[in-house]
């Protein structure tokens, strides 16, 4: 900005060629006299540092656009004389020599300069010193004769134009308006104009590089004229626009005139928006305080004209009005014995949700004004939570919705828009229960357990009120601002963990929990749905082609890893796609049925991508054999031990989390301390260090439920006695001893059985857990209910040989 204060600057050169350290900018012109503010590059850091160490002066250049970049002024061409900095950049010409007034170093390490313009000198060339600093070595520019009369004249012109121009700019200090009428020469004044006006980069430039005074003010008297010009025209269009929304009044009241007269004269004249709610509002059966907010609605928006942007609010508000369900519902299909059969027509076990809901459809018959259960179905990916939501719709005879929370993180999208915001809606809730039509839908939240939050709100706090059956009887929707009763929505909630989901939204739900699919459930579900389906749609004939049950345990245990059946329905279907394809190139026996086996599975789909886990072939000392939980199912869980010279220090490896770090470490403390009972010397304690690893590295475990296997594994090593390998075995241990229940007993003992192991210990606690067990498997193993660590070691360490 120019200097309002007119004070004189003196450099500390002559007319002789000097040098100083120097900027190259861009976009921002320095002009005498003038205060500039400047943002330095990294580039620029060390020529300022070099000034503000000596008298503060500092060379300013130009850069000029591309060459390739036509450059015009008030619409004439602009060739400025050209300067290489460097042999590089394109600079003008003629430079700017400045005094640093003031740097500002800000906290994220950038620096702004405020400089003053002292006066205008010619870049001879650039050069480096020691330092790696750049100099503009320069001098003064020669003097050029002007007509003083004529430049007295366009300074009187000039300063009568900027006076018409000031009040078109409202920022102007009243200093800088006092100090146009003292600025000494035309020169002077023609920079204060550039200065002062709203200029492009080009047109300031422009009269910077002009050295002679009396082309200069001729110059900025050309830019102010056409400035004053751009202005009044602009005020001039402003009127014309207010004028026009003057008429567009006068037009509403004329036209709301002749709508009066048409109805005198029996015309109809009314809006087709109006005429069809009215119709679709005597249709609807309302509640009453919904009817007479339609009726004031309408009432409103046949008051405003078609063209205004509140037509469309009003209108969009009471098309949501008549589109929500209020009255309409489905009819509940009562009878338990057709819903049963459809439950279990569409998903193969999944006792505990099944008998849910049939409890709630016994319910409904005996009291039908019931409020509908709030479920949370939770397990792994692939258990058929969701399509289970479309299935239990199905028995119940009622439309299904589902909203997706994943990722949701405003709560505007559960409550809806405030009308105020433009492109106002709904939330969810809403939006779905009009898609269904019905106001006691099957409505399923998926994955409520991947909500989040930030600075929009928190969705899961919004669910609060939607979930809470003495609540949602009146839910307010921000958009609809009415109380809507969803106390006859069924909602179902899907998740994979609880953990993440808060507190009291999980109390306000009936948890049922998931678990995966054991291998005799996947080979159920794939016998009875999935090898039929696939096959349905790669268009293999039954009377063809046979998928055999070996192929299916095959595919289960050795192509497939997981909990539910998702991966293994897309194994099934490439194996479908496989025989298609063998059957199209006639490489299949033509006339008879082709039974695709085991050994076909190896064939079509390669080689088996897992490994499954085997027991002992035959007794070892230090390694005993547990069972695991995982959530793919179960798995036997191999324990080794052995020792070395020591101290008595314990090393355990496999991937332990704390609490088996614990197990272990209580493990060895027991038997540690009946070491008499053991019939061991006390002294093996202090000669020998032991090591335990749990085969698998890299796979992490945790749990207490390997206690007794570690127990176990660790008096083997000490007795040197043999582990019977056909025992597999899971139990918590206390310091006393004592073996205590665990869970995931129905996963761990068919893994086991799987395995090849032919004996079960548990502890006695878990004796009622073999009711989840399939009959197939309680059949053919042989398990043993034990209390303490003695009774199981009386039955796997044999005698010493």
């Amino acid at each position: 900005m120019p200097d309002p204060l007119n004070i004189s600057v003196k450099g500390n050169f002559d007319n002789s060629s000097e040098r100083a350290p120097f900027l190259v900018v861009h976009e921002q012109t320095v002009f005498p006299f003038s205060l500039t503010p400047l943002a330095v590059d990294d580039q620029s850091e060390g020529a300022v540092d070099k000034a503000m160490k000596g008298d503060r002066l500092i060379g300013v250049l130009f850069e000029l656009p591309e060459e390739n970049h036509p450059l015009q002024v008030n619409g004439a061409d602009f060739e400025p004389k050209i300067f290489l900095e460097g042999g590089k950049r394109r600079c003008a010409a003629v430079a700017a020599i400045a005094r640093i007034v003031k740097a500002v170093t800000f906290p994220d390490g950038s620096k702004r300069l405020l400089l003053r313009g002292i006066r205008r000198v010619e870049p001879l060339r650039t050069e480096s010193d020691s330092e790696n600093i750049q100099w503009m070595v320069f001098g003064a520019l020669p003097n050029q004769e002007s007509d003083e009369k004529n430049c007295a004249a366009m300074v009187k012109t000039a300063l009568s134009l900027f006076q018409d121009l000031v009040p078109f700019l409202p920022n102007l200090p009243d200093e800088m308006r006092a100090a146009a009428g003292t600025m000494n020469g035309a020169g002077r004044l023609a920079d204060f104009l550039a200065d002062t006006m709203n200029l492009s980069y080009i047109e300031k430039l422009a009269v910077f590089v002009t050295t002679s005074e009396e082309e200069r003010i001729r110059l900025a008297l050309e830019l102010l004229t056409r400035e004053l010009e751009l202005n009044r025209l602009g005020v001039k269009i402003q009127s014309e626009v207010h004028q026009s929304m003057n008429r567009g009044q006068k037009e509403y009241f004329l036209r709301e005139q002749l709508r009066a007269i048409k109805e005198e004269l029996s015309e109809d004249s009314r809006n087709p928006d109006l005429v069809d709610l009215e119709r679709r509002m005597q249709s609807l059966e309302l509640p009453e305080t919904v009817a007479e907010l339609v009726k004031r609605e309408l009432s409103r928006l046949e008051l405003l004209p078609q063209a205004s942007p509140e037509y469309n609010v009003s209108y969009t508000y009471i098309d949501w009005l008549l589109s929500v369900p209020y009255q309409a519902t489905t009819k509940d299909r009562l009878d338990v014995e057709e819903a049963r059969r459809i439950l279990d027509e569409d998903h193969y076990g999944l006792e505990d949700v099944k008998e849910r809901i049939l409890e709630f459809l016994a319910v409904l018959q005996l009291n039908p004004n019931r409020s509908a259960p709030i479920l949370c179905l939770v397990g792994p990916p692939g258990v058929g939570k969701t399509s289970l939501g479309k299935s239990i719709a199905r028995a119940m005879n009622r439309k299904f919705v589902r909203a997706s929370l994943g990722g949701v993180r405003d709560e505007a999208e559960i409550r809806g828009h405030r009308r105020t915001y433009v492109g106002a809606l709904p939330g969810r809730i809403i939006q779905n229960l009009k898609k269904a039509g019905t106001s006691n839908p099957v409505f399923m939240l998926d994955e409520i357990d991947k909500l989040a939050n930030d600075f929009r709100g928190d969705p899961a706090s919004a669910l609060l009120e939607v979930l809470d059956p003495a609540q949602n009887v009146a839910f307010n929707d921000h958009y609809l601002e009415i109380d809507y009763d969803l106390s006859k929505v069924f909602f179902i909630a899907t998740a994979n963990v609880l953990d993440t989901i808060p507190e009291p939204l999980r109390d306000r739900m009936e948890i049922i929990r998931l678990p995966g699919y054991t291998g005799y459930e996947k080979r159920e579900i794939a016998k009875c749905y999935l090898v039929p389906r696939q096959m349905e749609e790669a268009a293999l004939k039954k009377s063809k082609i046979r998928i055999t049950l070996s192929a299916v345990d095959e595919v289960i245990d050795y192509y497939t890893r997981e909990a539910g059946v998702r991966q293994l329905d897309r194994v099934i279907a490439q194996l479908c796609r496989k025989i298609a394809r063998k059957i199209v190139e006639h490489q299949l026996p033509q006339g008879k049925i082709f039974s695709i086996k085991s050994a076909q599975v190896n064939d079509l789909l390669g080689s088996r991508k897992f490994l499954m886990d085997e027991s002992e072939k035959t007794p070892q000392i230090g390694s005993a054999t547990g069972m695991a939980w995982t959530s793919c199912g179960g798995t036997i869980l191999p324990v080794e031990v052995i020792d070395m010279p020591g101290k008595g220090n314990l090393k355990l490896t496999g991937s332990l989390g704390k609490v088996m770090q614990e197990s272990a470490e209580i493990a060895f403390s027991v038997v540690r301390a009946g070491a008499a009972h053991w019939k061991l010397k006390s002294s093996v304690f202090e000669k020998l260090d032991f090591h335990i690893h749990f085969p698998d590295g890299a796979t992490p475990k945790d749990g207490p439920s390997a206690g007794v296997t570690l127990a176990i594994a660790l008096l083997s090593r000490l007795t040197h006695r043999a582990v019977d390998n056909h025992y597999a075995m899971t139990g918590e241990i206390t310091l006393r001893g004592r073996i205590t229940a665990v869970g995931g007993i129905k996963e761990k003992v068919i893994a086991a059985h799987r395995s090849g192991i032919l004996q079960i210990i548990m502890p006695k606690e878990n004796e009622k857990d073999l009711e989840d067990l399939p009959e197939v498997v309680k059949n053919a193993l042989t398990f043993h209910f034990v209390s303490t660590l003695d009774e199981a070691a009386a039955l796997v360490l044999l005698e010493e040989a």
